[in-house]
């Protein structure tokens, strides 16, 4: 939302198979007529399938499927798939892969150029997020960029939790941005509308935004989540928010 907020074309594509989310996410649940696997059936166009967002209509969604068959989308569906959206003129598609490393998440990262690793500073999502590093770089995708979700400067200021630095030294990644914990985004992700989208942004909209600009290289500093200036986190607001 926040990379569409900024005027690019983008597409998002669920490819979590059998416990896609993505939808309700943005609130386009009740939209979804047509998946991926009704193109590669046949049964209708790309355009058809496509989502487009309520409130930015440059931001679109493709579910892949709305079973749990999650053999029956092959590797070539995949890169046919991400080849037409392309085509369409979108400048940026967020491939959104399933859990876990089996063939459905091969499957998923066969067109991308690159990734984002999500992870939390806990040691056993640490683990995790090595493994698919290590899987992307197998399979020829080494441009990988690391996100730290959920942090909490209050214990890791108590040393109960591991610093963003700390897990980015473990797993050698480019840091890309880190999210601190927030009870909004429990209840923006309720009633379907992205925390970037309100109208006054907590720190962890502000990181998202910053993290999305970091993204496609249009911003090079990071948040500080311990101790934001007050005047730099107003100027920030304002900026994101165009009020300048």
């Amino acid at each position: 939302m926040s990379i569409a907020r900024l005027g690019y074309r983008v597409a998002l594509i669920d490819a979590d198979i059998g416990l896609r989310n993505l939808d309700l996410l943005l609130g386009l649940e009740n939209r979804v007529l047509y998946t991926a696997m009704d193109i590669v059936e046949g049964q209708c166009r790309l355009d058809q399938a496509l989502i487009r967002d309520k409130r930015w209509k440059n931001l679109a969604l493709l579910a892949i499927s709305k079973n749990r068959q999650k053999y029956n989308v092959t590797r070539k569906n995949m890169q046919n798939l991400i080849d037409s959206v392309k085509e369409l003129g979108f400048q940026f598609v967020l491939i959104d892969c399933p859990a876990g490393i089996d063939v459905g998440f091969i499957n998923a990262i066969a067109s991308a150029q690159e990734a984002v690793i999500v992870t939390t500073p806990e040691i056993t999502a640490i683990r995790d997020a090595d493994r698919v590093a290590g899987l992307l770089e197998a399979n020829g995708i080494y441009n990988v960029k690391l996100l730290v979700n959920r942090v909490r400067p209050d214990m890791i200021q108590k040393n109960d939790m591991m610093s963003v630095r700390d897990v980015q030294e473990m797993l050698g990644i480019p840091l890309l941005g880190a999210i601190p914990e927030d009870t909004s985004v429990i209840i923006s992700t309720n009633k379907g509308e992205p925390l970037v989208l309100n109208k006054k942004l907590t720190l962890s909209g502000i990181a998202f935004e910053n993290a999305a600009r970091r993204l496609i290289g249009k911003q090079d500093y990071f948040i500080d989540l311990t101790s934001p200036q007050k005047g730099m986190f107003q100027k920030l607001q304002e900026f994101f928010l165009g009020e300048e």
